[in-house]
């Protein structure tokens, strides 16, 4: 068993980006709005979607939107995570 020095900050951070990337992506590609997003799963207004996608001042989704979002969208939670190698 190793430890987890090899998932740097910098790395969390690409991660962060890989998954907001993969939201907007697929949002897109079901032609839904951030503000369409932000309502189905809760939220009254779009910050928390708009910057997590672009994940910009640490702002990253977490475990509870990704599975809403998920849900919304009819994906696996996994589609998120599309292009994450932690090697």
């Amino acid at each position: 068993m190793k430890d987890s020095t090899s998932v740097t900050d910098e790395k969390m951070l690409d991660i962060y980006k890989t998954i907001g990337d993969n939201v907007k992506r697929i949002r897109k590609e079901k032609n839904i709005s951030q503000m369409q997003l932000s309502l189905a799963i809760g939220h009254k207004a779009v910050g928390t979607i708009s910057m997590a996608e672009l994940c910009i001042n640490n702002k990253h989704f977490n475990i509870e939107h990704l599975v809403k979002i998920a849900d919304v969208l009819e994906v696996d939670l996994t589609d998120f995570f599309h292009g994450i190698n932690l090697k």
